[in-house]
């Protein structure tokens, strides 16, 4: 078989360029689907780092007597288990796992912000800010449900948009 050599204009030999129209063009949707699985793939990743601090604030955070938060105990082992279907169902293109996904881990998300708003140690600090030193371990944990937060949002807009471009399009009839 003779392979066609490419010559000084970058175009093969034995083509005048006119071919064009025969060739084969990727739908945009596959493409923001593939955007969009990427995209996706980051923001799970950083909301599993999100979770991970948030569970090592859980532990570090227990007092001896009481015992680790059950409210954040079970927020971050729900968010960590809604993002491996996610990543899941990111792999393997399946709509149901990344429904679940965005569901499971909205609920984790909204577990942080009530065990967080439960301790009231921001409105201590804010009524009496000398003892920002004491709370410094309660305020980080603040800190990091407010970035989980908007972090969930985009993860959230990322897969609807990523559902809606891999769902078949609509047949006008």
């Amino acid at each position: 078989m003779q392979q066609r050599k490419s010559t000084a204009s970058g175009r093969p030999s034995g083509t005048d360029g006119s071919d064009f129209s025969y060739r084969m063009v990727v739908d945009s949707r596959y493409t923001k689907v593939a955007r969009g699985k990427s995209r996706l793939s980051k923001l799970i990743f950083a909301q599993a780092a999100i979770q991970l601090i948030g569970l090592l604030f859980t532990f570090v955070l227990n007092s001896k007597e009481e015992g680790p938060n059950p409210l954040s105990l079970s927020s971050a082992s729900l968010g960590l288990v809604s993002l491996i279907i996610g990543e899941l169902g990111r792999k393997r293109s399946r709509v149901s796992l990344l429904r679940v996904c965005v569901v499971a881990s909205s609920i984790a998300v909204l577990l942080s912000v009530f065990s967080v708003v439960r301790t009231n140690s921001i409105l201590e600090v804010i009524n009496n800010p000398s003892i920002w030193e004491t709370k410094k371990f309660e305020l980080l944990e603040a800190a990091r449900v407010l970035i989980g937060s908007s972090v969930q949002i985009f993860l959230v807009s990322t897969t609807i948009s990523l559902v809606h471009n891999m769902s078949p399009p609509k047949k006008s009839s």
